[in-house]
Formats: structure tokens, sequence, C-alpha cells
């Protein structure tokens, strides 16, 4: 299938062009940095920044989208079926 958009240039304002499925890892850094983290089951995140540090986001409902690069997520998180985007 032809991509009409093939001519514009892809920045952080353009949709994602890829995504993959997250398995929380303490080890595992991604290939990629994330441009966001869809949340399929409730719960909390626990991510490690693309510009360092760790955060906890805690309450997070079923079908949340968060516009964060992380380029890990922990095993503290309780959220099920996340999937990254970039």
């Amino acid at each position: 299938m032809a991509d009409i958009f093939s001519s514009f240039a892809m920045n952080l304002a353009a949709p994602a062009a890829g995504a993959f499925a997250i398995s929380p890892n303490n080890a595992a850094v991604f290939d990629q940095p994330t441009r966001a983290v869809y949340v399929g089951g409730g719960g909390t995140l626990e991510v490690e920044m693309l510009g360092g540090g760790t955060i906890t986001f805690e309450g997070l409902s079923a079908g949340a989208l968060l516009p964060i690069r992380v380029v890990r997520v922990l095993t503290g998180t309780s959220a099920a079926s996340l999937i990254g985007l970039y």
C-alpha cells in the first residue's frame, strides 16, 4: 500500500509508525525509546524515562495512552497488556 504521507518528515508531533509489546523487566532496555505507552489493563506503571530517572504512574485506567518517552518498564508495574509506540 502506498503511503501518501511518505514525503512528510517523522517528528514527535506525527502519529506513531511502529509498536511493540512490553513485558516489565528491570534489566531490559528497549531497542527504541517509546513516544507513548498504551495501557490495556489498569494499574500502576513504573518506568525509566528517556531523560533519566524513574517514576511510577498510579491509578491508570485500562485504555490509557500516556505520551511518555521511556526506555524501560520496571517490574513494580501492575498494569497489563502494555504496548510501546514509536
